[in-house]
Order: structure tokens, then sequence, then C-alpha cells
């Protein structure tokens, strides 16, 4: 055990000062044998992930004795037996995880304190010299070890405060993305709600004299940890910071790109990693059109029934045409065909309709998508309700042309998603969703080419939580999107744009843009994109911030 080390590293956090160090996962000592040369003030080894065994353990610790780096090994869980494995090699600490209550805590000290105090061990290793130093070590041990808890539970929440008047305990530790998976938002490094309870926590515990520490994703969340309060701040994992800087070599001679999640090669399909600017074929050459609900051009479509256009023509929309149907109380739009495919969502109401005399019942955020020349038609079945869709269609002058011909009606199924090969229903209550594109997002795609192959176009629905927004990307043909629900901020190569009820952008292509939800309530849109399969090319962050005035 290091005294001089840890006296240092408690000094760090006595005056107020970051404490930084590397958390590592791979089993070469070298690595953190660099930190130590480095001057990072701590290491935690790993032994609760991955694959590093006793020995590589040791060898880590070795690469750290008679250095002033405090290096601690995270134990697999709390228990007696590996914490004193731990501090007998030379370890200057333990991080334990999972720790919910003041009582595991206490555990976990104890763990580490030789008796009276605590239950450890005497073992003739490293720690005493190879039983060398019996007397020295063991006199000052218990006040030296660290003892660090990883809260990474909402169990935990109500317990900090208990956990906060451990005697022995200096420093505790968040885990985030288990914080968010307890939280009910697994694979999320930080849910909805989740980065305002971590920060409420961390208030209350230096509020009381303790210190907290993290890791950090990136070179700016290290600055935004650091002037958060954390003080025991994590640069990043081995693994993470070499794949950091192999990614950004690799976008200097444009060949980075990120890995497939599976790990069967026939599964492996790689998707291009961010990049610095757009591609220079794709300048754009039109602006983005912001249009409120109530400003879209209006057009009655049959007695009753009266479209508003929010995306077309008049806003320079290409291959595209979206906007909002109303129908009155039993109001009908009799059978037709388009000469491009047509997608009909419910927003408000239910929906009766028939494609072929095949007749569906829809709720709000049902979708029907109709490929081109299909006779269809739809009617609003309720006395009272008046039925309000969101329409898009893959044209930016989409024709209607009224047939004659008459269908014997067949009711489907309530849980009928179609005829394959012709309309397809998409019902959000059984819906696959996707929460892949974004933090704090979900999306479901309605239609697509490979849903629906020979389709335009393509689309569907998201919800995006508090917080909740899209990588910068860009797309290689023109896109609406319209938000329901809630408010969303649109930017636009630095121009800000506000939406709701209905509001909707069409963003042309190449322009680099995203959204999010700044709300304290959930957002959802509906978005169409022009192309028939839902792909953007996706711009290395800040870009959307740093380029253009605010608008």
């Amino acid at each position: 055990m290091k005294t001089r080390a840890l006296r240092r590293f408690r000094d760090r956090l006595a005056r107020n000062e970051p404490a930084l160090g590397l958390w590592v996962t791979l089993e070469s000592a070298s690595i953190t044998e660099m930190a130590v040369a480095l001057g990072v003030d701590w290491v935690v080894v790993d032994a609760e992930h991955g694959h590093l065994d006793w020995k590589e353990i040791n060898e880590h610790i070795r690469a750290a004795v008679r250095s002033d780096t405090v290096i601690l090994v995270r134990v697999a869980e709390r228990s007696t037996a590996l914490c004193k494995r731990a501090l007998d090699i030379g370890a200057d600490g333990v991080v334990v995880p999972w720790v919910e209550t003041a009582e595991q805590l206490q555990e976990a000290v104890s763990d580490c304190r030789y008796p009276p105090a605590g239950r450890r061990g005497i073992g003739g290793e490293r720690a005493t010299v190879w039983g060398q130093c019996f007397t020295e070590h063991t006199g000052t041990a218990n006040d030296d070890v660290l003892v660090v808890p990883l809260i990474e539970s909402v169990s935990a929440i109500p317990n900090v405060p208990a956990m906060c008047q451990v005697k022995g305990v200096d420093v505790l530790f968040f885990g985030p993305a288990d914080f968010s998976a307890t939280a009910g938002y697994c694979g999320q490094w930080e849910g909805p709600g989740v980065a305002a309870q971590i920060l409420q926590l961390a208030e209350a515990i230096r509020g009381v004299g303790k210190h907290c520490g993290v890791l950090s994703t990136g070179l700016e969340n290290l600055q935004e940890r650091l002037q958060q309060g954390f003080r025991m701040v994590g640069l990043g994992t081995d693994s993470g910071l070499l794949l950091r800087g192999l990614h950004q070599t690799l976008q200097v001679v444009q060949r980075d790109r990120t890995p497939a999640t599976s790990l069967n090669p026939a599964d492996g399909t790689a998707v291009q990693a961010p990049l610095a600017q757009p591609p220079a074929e794709m300048t754009p050459d039109r602006p983005e059109i912001m249009t409120t609900r109530g400003s879209g051009a209006a057009v009655e479509l049959a007695s009753g029934v009266a479209l508003e256009i929010l995306a077309g023509e008049h806003v320079a929309a290409q291959n595209l045409m979206t906007g909002l149907v109303e129908m009155q109380p039993e109001s009908r739009l009799e059978y037709h065909v388009h000469p491009c495919s047509e997608s009909i969502t419910v927003l408000a109401g239910t929906l009766e309709v028939s494609v072929d005399g095949r007749t569906y019942t829809l709720g709000p955020l049902d979708n029907i998508t109709v490929p081109r020349w299909l006779p269809h038609q739809a009617v609003n079945p309720d006395a009272r309700q008046v039925l309000r869709m969101h329409v898009a269609l893959a044209a930016t002058n989409p024709e209607r042309e009224l047939t004659e011909r008459r269908f014997p009606e067949v009711r489907m199924p309530d849980d009928s998603a179609g005829v394959a090969g012709f309309e397809r229903v998409t019902r959000i209550a059984t819906a696959s969703r996707s929460g892949s594109v974004g933090p704090n997002s979900q999306f479901v795609d309605y239609f697509n080419a490979k849903l629906m192959p020979g389709l335009e176009m393509s689309g569907g629905y998201a919800r995006f939580e508090p917080g909740g927004r899209l990588p910068d990307h860009l797309h290689d043909f023109d896109e609406s999107i319209c938000i329901i629900r809630g408010r969303a901020d649109c930017l636009v190569e630095g121009r800000r744009h506000s939406l709701s009820d209905c509001g909707t952008a069409m963003i042309p292509r190449g322009r680099v843009h995203f959204f999010m939800n700044q709300s304290t309530a959930p957002m959802e849109m509906i978005w169409v994109y022009a192309g028939p399969l839902p792909e953007r090319i996706v711009i290395e962050p800040g870009f959307v911030r740093d380029h253009g005035g605010q608008g």
C-alpha cells in the first residue's frame, strides 16, 4: 500500500482539485505503466467485467508500485475474500460494485480492515513485503485503505445520505449506465431524468463533505463533469481511449466506420462513422422551411373532408408532400387511386380505410401505407368526433383519380398487418421499436422499401423523452418532420426553430440538422423521407452548432 500516493490523492480532494485517472480493462500491464509515467492520480483495474485474471491484475498493480498513482481493483462483488486478495497483492483500495445501502457499504469497509475493526486476514504478500513488515503495514493500513462504493442502482437513492455517514469512505462513484438500466433505460448511458438524479445525489454528497466520482465519455464531457463538481474523474477506459484515437486517425484518411454489434460474421454490416463535414456533392440548394398548423395551403377533398398541405410544392419540396386531413363525423372520401404511394397515420379519432374492399379499423398512431394505383377509400365512422390524420405522398404534386369500381367489403381482423405485396398496416400497440438512432428516443418504422419492396418513400413515428436528441445528420433526399405532440427544437446549420402543434419542418437534401427535446414532457413526431430507405449521413457533433447564425 502506497501511503504517500494515498495521502496525495486525499489532499487533492481536500483542496477541491480533480483527481484524474484511467479505467483499465485490457490485460497489458504496459497500459498502467504508461498511465503512471504520465502522472495520473489513480488507476482502477476492472476485475468485475471482462477477462482479466489475477495474474494480469497482479501485473497491473506491480506496474504502479513505488509511484504516486493510487491503484484500485474493482472487485466482481462485495466479498471478504476478493477484497482481501486485492489488497494483499498491493492494491491501495477497492471499488465495490452495486452498493445500495449503508449496511452493505459498512460490510465492504469491514472487508478491507484488519481486526478488531474488520475481518481482513493478514497475508504474507506484497502488502506486507512478503511478511517482513507485518507490524508497519497493519499499523496504518486501516486508516489508509481506500474503499470506493459504486452507486449504480435507483434503489440506492434514498440510502445515499446514510451511506455518506459510513466512516472510512472518502468518495462515492457513480455508474450511469447501470443506474439508467435500473431506471428502465437499459442500453443508455444516462436515460431520461437519470442525469438530473445523479447531479442531485452528487450535490447532496458534496454537501456533507464527501466527494463524487464518475467516468467521462469524451473531452467535452470531461470538462462538463469537472464543472459539475465531480472530483474523482475518469479520463476514460483504456479500450475506449484506444478506439477514440483509432477513429480519429481513420477519419483523416476517410476509412473510419462503426462495426456491427453482432459477433456473427454473417450478420456483420459496417455502418459509416460520423464525417467531419458534409460530402461536397450534397451541397444544398434550398433553405429549410417551417410551416405552422393553419398556415398551409387548404384543399377541400370532399364534403366534410379538408386537407392542409404542410410540405409540398409551396415550400419547394421535391418528390414529397405531407399534410393534415380532417374528416367531419360520418364523412367519406370515396374510392380513388394515386400515381404514387400514400401513407396515412391516425392522430385522433377512428379511421375505417378500405383497400380493394379489405376494410381496416385504425386508432391513434396506427398507420396504413398504400402502394401506387391501389384503390382505397377512407371513412370517419364516428357520429360525433372529428377524425384527424397525417398523410404523406411520394410526389410533389400528387394526383388523385376517383374510381367508380366497387368492391365487396371484407372486414379485416383487428390485428391484421395488411396483405403482403399490397397495403401494409402498422399498429402502434404491437409495433417494433428501435432505440439506436439517438439517446432518449424510440423509433417505429411505418413504411420503407425493405418493408414494402418498390416503395418510393420511407417514414415512421418517433418519441423523444426529455433530453432526447438525434445526432447531427443530413439526407440525400428531402425530409418532412411533423411534431404531433409536445415541443421540439430543430437546429439546421446553427439556425434554431421551435415546433409544436403539428408544426412541420421541410429539410431539403444536404442540410445538416438535428431535432431535440429540451422540454420536461415527451415529444412525438411523424417523419417522412423522400427516399425509399431511412438512410442518414451522420456528421461529427458540433457541426450544426458551429455553422451559421441563430435563426
